[in-house]
């Protein structure tokens, strides 16, 4: 008789473990929005204490502070982040992210907020080599997976005859140009400029005027998520109560953030 006690007492001590945990880990807080990124200098990345900086990370944070919400940013496969948005891994994509055609078939975009273009980045000592796509036919070109970089290099008629290979990151695409192993990137102008020609790529550069594409950075929502709504509302406060340009002027955005009405 004590044992079968003992064995229900274990069992039900077992249940009601079971039963807190998941009251505290089984139901997301209603009250977190969970952001998918990537690290991308200027819009998320780390700073010197291991902060989580950027004017994406900065402005999420004043978004969803404006509709009640606290930001639980995640690092994902940015090549993937249709599939993690659908599977609810995450509540939004927010990463300096193109509004492409695809995308907006696929899901509910933002408000455009900041303008921006396609730019190849070499070493310097080849700045006399390659002025030009054409000059780059046949050379290794790389570029992120799943990035407007990629699709430029595709659609170029001359870049499209290049080696090609995709990388996770657009930081490790400079890092290929860097080390030789690729004699060009693809990359977003807002990434090119603040990292290209200083610090560890101060032996790179920009061939200059040379623009593959011009395109718009989105907010990404699953389809008709009437979160996607709410968060528009509040990017136009943030526009005219000035706080987006100072967040745009903090990060040398000004001259590309867009005008919200």
């Amino acid at each position: 008789m004590k044992k079968t006690l003992k064995v229900l007492s274990l069992a039900l001590a077992l249940v009601m473990t079971m039963s807190l945990l998941a009251a505290c880990g089984g139901k997301k807080d209603e009250h977190q929005v969970t952001v998918g990124m990537t690290l991308f200098e200027p819009m998320n990345y780390y700073d010197e204490n291991g902060n989580l900086v950027g004017f994406e990370t900065e402005f999420a944070t004043a978004v969803f502070e404006k509709l009640g919400m606290t930001p639980k940013f995640q690092e994902i496969n940015w090549d993937s982040k249709v599939m993690e948005l659908n599977s609810k891994n995450i509540d939004c994509l927010w990463n300096g992210m193109t509004a492409t055609e695809d995308l907006k078939q696929s899901l509910t975009l933002s408000l455009p907020y900041v303008q921006n273009y396609q730019v190849i980045v070499i070493r310097s000592e080849n700045a006399a080599v390659y002025k030009s796509t054409a000059d780059l036919a046949g050379a290794k070109i790389d570029a992120e997976a799943g990035s407007a970089g990629e699709k430029s290099v595709l659609e170029d008629v001359n870049l499209s005859k290049a080696i090609y290979t995709s990388v996770p990151m657009q930081t490790e695409a400079l890092k290929e140009v860097k080390t030789g192993a690729a004699d060009a990137c693809v990359l977003d102008y807002v990434l090119a400029k603040a990292m290209v020609g200083q610090g560890d790529y101060a032996d790179l550069a920009i061939i200059p005027d040379l623009r593959l594409s011009i395109e718009e950075y989105t907010v990404g929502f699953r389809k008709n998520d009437p979160m996607a709504e709410k968060v528009n509302g509040a990017i136009v406060e943030l526009y005219q109560d000035g706080t987006l340009m100072k967040l745009a002027e903090k990060y040398g955005l000004a001259d590309q953030l867009m005008e919200q009405k």
